[in-house]
């Protein structure tokens, strides 16, 4: 298996797993949660087939990397994806980050100055701010992002089970994906550590990176649902593209947060369409 290693800001070393496939120029898949790097099997086959090197890694606390118990701040995240781009030596990078991923994305060019990065890419991403406020209305109400926690807390493979059905739009009258699929992905949330689906939890929904989005000074490409029941696309992936001028933004008509199985087809020609120019 293959690592990098990275540190916190206290020195404590953390091996965080990665997968690095194809030729070209490189692209970073950055996974949601409370997902790993498993989640792009799609975006993987459709960017290597098209002349893409795609590396994926596994976030600290989950799939195969190590698994520390504090750490899980959005700057701390973002250190992480350097040592990755830095220890990789690479260079003209496309970032891709799906939901909590976006802030990865945010805060390295707010941090970093978007070192080595030459596009970037937001799917269904909490970015700019989840959380309801009196200035953000369309956010997640407190009561919500207080209910995940205490969910995760009593029973998380319970909690995670129903969350996976909210995920892709599951209901009585659409089952946009397979039991085995639900199945298979609840079982690689599990692979996480309690810790860290709760800590991460807490950073995607309560992280304001508004004033952040400013820094993003490269082609950037927002791509969400506007039947996202997980984060909701007024709030998010909306304000991205107001607050990025230059951004092109897709709306995916009929689609629920986790469109990159539910609409993989499309978003693989998306992603290399942009990619391309």
């Amino acid at each position: 298996m293959k690592f990098i290693k990275s540190k916190n800001t206290d020195g404590q070393e953390v091996n965080l797993y990665y997968e690095d496939l194809g030729q070209g120029k490189p692209a970073i898949l950055i996974h949601g949660w409370p997902l790993d790097h498993q989640m792009w099997e799609n975006q993987f086959q459709a960017l290597v087939e098209g002349g893409y090197r795609v590396i994926a890694y596994d976030r600290r606390g989950f799939g195969k990397s190590d698994k520390p118990w504090t750490a899980y701040d959005y700057s701390t995240l973002a250190d992480d994806l350097k040592a990755v781009i830095d220890q990789l030596q690479l260079e003209d990078v496309a970032l891709i980050g799906f939901s909590m991923a976006g802030g990865e994305v945010v805060r390295y060019f707010s941090r970093h100055g978007g070192a080595k990065v030459s596009k970037a890419v937001l799917v269904s991403s909490i970015a700019p701010y989840m959380l309801q406020t009196e200035d953000n209305p369309d956010g997640v109400p407190q009561e919500t992002i207080q209910a995940i926690g205490e969910g995760l807390e009593k029973d998380r493979a319970a909690f995670l089970d129903d969350f996976g059905k909210q995920f892709f739009g599951v209901n009585l009258l659409n089952h946009p994906v397979s039991n085995q699929m639900l199945e298979w992905n609840l079982h690689v949330a599990m692979q996480a550590s309690l810790r860290a689906t709760t800590e991460c939890a807490t950073s995607f929904a309560t992280t304001d990176l508004r004033s952040e989005m400013s820094s993003i000074s490269v082609p950037l490409l927002v791509i969400h649902g506007d039947a996202d029941q997980t984060v909701p696309i007024k709030a998010t992936g909306e304000q991205a593209a107001q607050l990025v001028p230059h951004a092109q933004y897709i709306i995916y008509e009929g689609q629920p947060h986790g469109l990159f199985y539910t609409a993989k087809e499309q978003l693989n020609v998306d992603l290399l369409e942009f990619l391309s120019k």
